[in-house]
């Protein structure tokens, strides 16, 4: 038994003349995932197909035809097909992929009825559009891995996040023989909603886990979803897609947050990790010198005077002042500068300081360079003309 298309055997007699069925399926809904055919001529038994029979299959669909309770054609092309019991069965698999091939030959058995028909034949369509609009949400909290390499920060916060996503029917034969099996009218997807969605949830923890590994940002995940439908795939390919035969096409975010002590504390950590910087910490502390004046000007209770040498006398024990953090500052880039681009020897001094220079003055303490010395052969470094340990003249 077998479909041959019916473009191509309509120049036969023989088939022509005994086609007596026609089994189609006008359309499917989003809602609807399976269907049972509707056969437009024919009185005999709905659970019969006669040799000769038509069979159409529309954009988006794929016919499988089951001969007691065994899936023994696909077809998954838009067109008309021709059932002949004189021929081996057959796969159109359309756009599926050559995995429904597979997954065919591993399932089929061949059936044999010593030359008469069966007693139960039945032809359905599945949808394989993509099916959208499925809503998720996060009742408890999701761990999400929060890594932020510019303040060395790394910690797990719980998110709670809330959208939708779709998915397609990638393998009907897996989807027939796992979830749906004989039925007789439609079975529809609100009978599988529930369940998607709990596996769902269930793995977005290790599918984040690789995504905040990419080092994105939880704030961020609304623009990756590409990258997180792909995670979810990979988290969830040995349940949907090899049992199932369901794959994720889409995910989408509408909102993310975390709890507001999370906030909090990444915000201060941040914080904290930017006064590294002396430039930063300078600024930050004479901000708030600023506003302490401010304040001090306004305490009417013991005299601006009396608040500002508080505020000095604060200053002095704490030991760094703004002053000296900008100095800090402005040293990064030149201590830098040698090792960017390195100067000879001869041309650079280290001051007593313990600041390398090349030029005549000294950047952090303003001190001369000194002049140049040479060695007497007596051993003595000396910087006149005549050595001041022995008399040699300089040679």
């Amino acid at each position: 038994m077998g479909l041959i298309s019916a473009a191509l055997s309509a120049g036969g007699s023989v088939l022509s003349d005994q086609w007596r069925d026609y089994f189609y399926c006008e359309s499917l809904s989003t809602e609807v995932l399976l269907t049972k055919a509707r056969k437009k001529q024919g009185k005999g038994n709905d659970n019969i197909i006669s040799n000769g029979s038509i069979v159409a299959v529309n954009e988006g669909q794929c016919m499988i035809l089951v001969d007691q309770g065994q899936i023994t054609e696909i077809c998954a092309e838009p067109g008309e097909f021709v059932y002949d019991t004189s021929t081996e069965p057959s796969i159109f698999y359309g756009d599926l992929g050559e995995n429904i091939v597979n997954s065919f030959k591993e399932f089929y058995k061949r059936l044999s009825f010593s030359g008469g028909t069966a007693k139960d034949q039945r032809v359905y369509y599945i949808n394989t559009k993509e099916i959208i609009g499925n809503k998720y949400g996060t009742v408890n909290p999701v761990p999400f891995r929060v890594v932020d390499t510019n303040v060395g920060l790394d910690m797990d916060i719980d998110i709670r996040c809330h959208g939708e996503y779709s998915y397609r029917i990638v393998d009907p034969v897996l989807f027939y023989k796992n979830i749906v099996g004989n039925v007789d009218g439609e079975f529809r997807r609100d009978k599988i909603d529930s369940q998607l969605k709990s596996e769902l949830l269930t793995a977005l923890q290790p599918a984040f886990a690789k995504i905040s590994e990419m080092g994105i940002r939880y704030s961020a995940l609304p623009g990756h979803t590409t990258e997180i439908a792909d995670a979810l795939n990979e988290v969830l390919s040995k349940k949907w897609t090899e049992v199932y035969g369901i794959k994720i096409s889409s995910f989408g975010v509408s909102s993310v947050n975390a709890s507001e002590e999370d906030e909090k504390t990444i915000k201060e950590l941040q914080r904290a990790g930017a006064l590294k910087n002396p430039n930063m910490a300078a600024a930050t502390l004479a901000s708030a010198q600023a506003q302490a004046m401010q304040d001090a000007a306004k305490n009417t209770a013991t005299g601006p005077m009396m608040a500002l040498a508080g505020m000095n006398m604060a200053q002095q024990a704490g030991g760094m002042n703004a002053q000296q953090l900008f100095a800090m500052g402005a040293q990064q880039p030149q201590q830098a500068a040698p090792q960017m681009a390195p100067q000879s020897a001869g041309n650079s001094w280290t001051c007593s300081c313990g600041n390398v220079n090349t030029g005549n003055f000294c950047p952090n303490c303003g001190s001369q360079r000194p002049a140049a010395g040479w060695t007497c052969s007596c051993g003595t470094v000396n910087t006149g003309n005549f050595c001041t340990n022995c008399g040699s003249p300089r040679g």
